[in-house]
């Protein structure tokens, strides 16, 4: 399987959106400083998931999510994962 991904920061609220395979051990890279952007805005949980059969789907994905740059579009996606 393969992941998209938003976590948050708990310092400042923003938002970081990646792929991964392993999303668990991702989010602990974020979190233990392994990635320049994300070590600054630590700690970071995870506010949202979707899984993909295919790499290929996950990456078109994840693209145009970051192409979103928009908090109320990615808190609307966040809130219809409650449901």
């Amino acid at each position: 399987m393969y992941y998209v991904y938003i976590i948050q920061s708990q310092l400042d609220n923003s938002f970081y959106i990646g792929f991964s395979e392993n999303i668990d051990a991702r989010i602990m890279e974020h979190n233990v400083g392994r990635t320049n952007y994300t070590s600054k805005k630590r700690p970071w949980h995870l506010v949202y998931v979707e899984e993909f059969e295919n790499k290929t789907d996950a990456l078109k994905r994840e693209l145009f999510l970051k192409r979103q740059k928009n908090k109320e579009f990615y808190q609307r996606l966040i809130n219809s994962m409650d449901r």
